[in-house]
Formats: structure tokens, C-alpha cells, sequence
């Protein structure tokens, strides 16, 4: 998948099959419209393209009015949409900068200028409740009566439920944010995850004593940068760290915290830091110390534990790391006494 910041590029395709929107966090909803999109785009010989911005506009506006808690929490960063939108089958993606050039631009010159003349559009899908242009004044009338005049079809998908419950990145925003990770991952079709390089952290997690007979390192952590200041999800979570691997290919169990840790720093930078479980031997042979910095992973955050807090001192939060460890390990005892016990039921049913 190609992707492109703006459309002044000779790689751009000359034509393609459009579709628009935020497309944050890319859930069962986008999945629909994208399928759709891409057999609409073979039918037709064109590569599919989804034009999206960053920052998110309702983030500019936001800004522009001076009051922040009018933008929206972010699902995911720009990083883990595009490798959504590459696993959905999109040839092209151009990521437009949202600033007041473009929030001023009226409906037509929208048209014109950006679907016609900076991406070649010949079929364009949105969503039921699709706007665009200043103020918000063109819609899909405004958008299919300019694509009878201009030679490009234009079609719309209407909502995508799941259990009777429209898909939306809202609702997927509301589910994070009470720490239903189980209904995220029903809207999302796979678990909530977060990904990026490991980073260097304050090493704090050395300093930190764990009691587990073994351990002398502390509750080592691997530190992720989150780069939204509000995710829609924060607190500890039980989680599976994927790309560091062991020999036998599963990944590893964790317990993580997002957020922008308030006992130990007063920046507000949000961070994901995780630590591993348990290191299998051959794997902390392969990667000695400092050298998982700088590897790209995913963290799966499957289940919540509690809220994020601030703590008086690094004893009580060194106390809380090791209740959250314990926590986590039970999680993890249960969901394998689960699915044991689901085989055996299966088991059962074939006899």
C-alpha cells in the first residue's frame, strides 16, 4: 500500500475508487465500506484509494475555538489506521493535512479541486452521514449531483449494526473509554491493540522491587508512545505483547498502563508501558538488555483492571504494580481454564 501526504505526487494514481473519512480505529463499519470499495474497483479496473486527515477535524476545530475537551478521544494513532487499511486491501492512501485552508474550502471547489483534479476519482462510496466543505454544506446530494455533471459515480452504505447496535467509531470510543474491552473488540472484529517502537523510559521500573523469587530486574518496562493526548482508553490492562516472540511463536502475557503516569511525572506526555509476565530463557538470551529498543510491537489490551492513579510515594506504587500483576496472571489462569474447558465440551459433542 502506497501512501501519500497530500495529493501533489507523481505516484498518485491517475485514477482511482474513493472513499473519505477518518476511518479511526478502522472497525467492522470500514471494513464494509472498504470490502465494498474494493469490488466496486475491480469491476471497474481502478486501484482503491481512501483519503483521510490528520489532525482529526473535529481536533482543528477544537484548537480553533479554544476549548479542548470538544475534540474527540483518539482510537488509534496514524500508524496502526494504515496498517488497518493495508490489511483491508487499499492500494493507495493519501493523508490530508486538515487546516483552515481546507475548512474553508466551499463543497464545489472541494469537488473540483480535490476529488477531480488532485485524485482522478471515477466512483466515490461515503458513509450515510457524510459531510464536507465550509460549514459542513455539502452532502451526498451535493456530492452525486456533482458526479452526474462531472462524469464520476457516486454511491453510499448505510449503517453497519452488529447485534443491533450501529458500528460507529463513537461507539467504539464509549466502549474504551468504560473499559469494555470485550465490546470494543466485538466493533472493532479483532482486539483493541497498540503499536510502535519500543522507546527509552526513565528506567524507573529497575528501581521498583518485585518479590517473585528470581525476578532481580524489577518491573521492567517496555514503553510505547501513544501521539494523541487523549486516547479513548487509560487505566492498567492485562495484555499479549506480539513481536517479541519466543521459539515457540506464542506471545507473551502482560500487564500495561496507559496514560500519562501521575505519580511519576507531571508532563502529560501518554505512554504504553508494558511488563512482560515472564521472559522465556531463549528470548532474554536473544535480547540482551537495551536491545528490544527501537523493535516494532503490538500490545492486544484484552482486559482492564482499574483506573490509572496517582500514588503517594514508590512503595504504594510499587504495591499496586504487584497487585496488578497479580491480577493479571489470574486473568490469564481463567482464560486458559476457559478454553480447556470449551474443548472438552467440543470434545464431548463430536463423541
Amino acid at each position: 500500500m502506497q501512501v501519500f501526504r497530500g495529493f501533489h505526487h507523481p505516484g498518485i494514481a491517475p485514477q482511482c475508487a474513493l472513499t473519505i473519512g477518518n476511518f479511526d480505529g478502522v472497525h467492522r463499519g470500514h471494513q464494509a465500506m472498504l470490502a465494498l470499495l474494493l469490488s466496486e474497483a475491480r469491476h471497474r479496473g481502478l486501484p482503491t484509494c481512501v483519503l483521510t486527515f490528520e489532525p482529526h477535524p473535529r481536533d482543528f476545530f477544537a484548537r480553533k475555538l479554544g476549548k479542548p475537551e470538544l475534540a474527540p478521544t483518539r482510537i488509534a494513532t496514524l500508524r496502526d489506521k494504515l496498517s488497518e487499511l493495508e490489511r483491508c486491501g487499499v492500494d493507495q492512501v493519501v493523508v490530508l493535512r486538515f487546516d483552515e485552508a481546507l475548512a474553508s474550502l466551499p463543497a464545489q471547489d472541494f469537488i473540483q479541486q480535490v476529488l477531480m483534479d488532485g485524485l482522478g476519482a471515477r466512483y466515490v462510496l461515503v458513509g450515510d452521514d457524510f459531510r464536507f466543505g465550509a460549514k459542513r454544506q455539502g452532502d451526498y446530494a451535493t456530492l452525486d449531483a456533482a458526479g452526474q455533471r462531472l462524469g464520476f459515480d457516486v454511491a453510499r452504505m448505510m449503517s453497519y449494526e452488529v447485534h443491533g447496535l450501529r458500528v460507529s467509531s463513537s461507539a467504539v470510543r464509549e466502549a474504551l473509554q468504560r473499559g469494555d474491552m470485550d465490546g470494543a473488540a466485538r466493533l472493532l472484529g479483532r482486539p483493541y491493540s497498540i503499536s510502535g517502537h519500543v522507546v527509552h523510559g526513565q528506567k524507573l521500573g529497575r528501581q521498583l522491587a518485585e518479590t517473585r523469587p528470581g525476578a532481580g530486574d524489577g518491573f521492567r518496562t517496555l514503553n510505547l508512545r501513544f501521539d494523541h493526548d487523549k486516547p479513548a482508553a487509560h487505566g492498567i490492562f492485562a495484555v499479549l505483547i506480539r513481536g517479541l516472540e519466543g521459539p515457540d511463536g506464542l506471545p507473551l502475557t502482560g500487564v500495561a498502563s496507559l496514560g500519562v503516569r501521575p505519580t511519576v511525572e507531571d508532563a502529560g506526555r501518554v505512554l504504553l508501558e508494558v511488563h512482560a509476565l515472564d521472559w522465556p530463557r531463549e528470548l532474554a538470551e536473544r535480547l540482551g538488555p537495551g536491545e528490544a529498543y527501537g523493535k516494532l510491537v503490538r500490545v492486544e489490551l484484552l482486559h482492564k483492571l482499574r483506573d490509572e492513579a496517582r500514588f503517594d510515594g514508590l512503595d504504594a506504587l510499587t504495591a499496586a504494580i504487584r497487585e496488578d500483576v497479580h491480577q493479571a496472571r489470574a486473568y490469564f489462569a481463567q482464560q486458559v481454564n476457559t478454553h480447556a474447558a470449551m474443548r472438552r465440551q467440543t470434545t464431548r459433542d463430536r463423541i
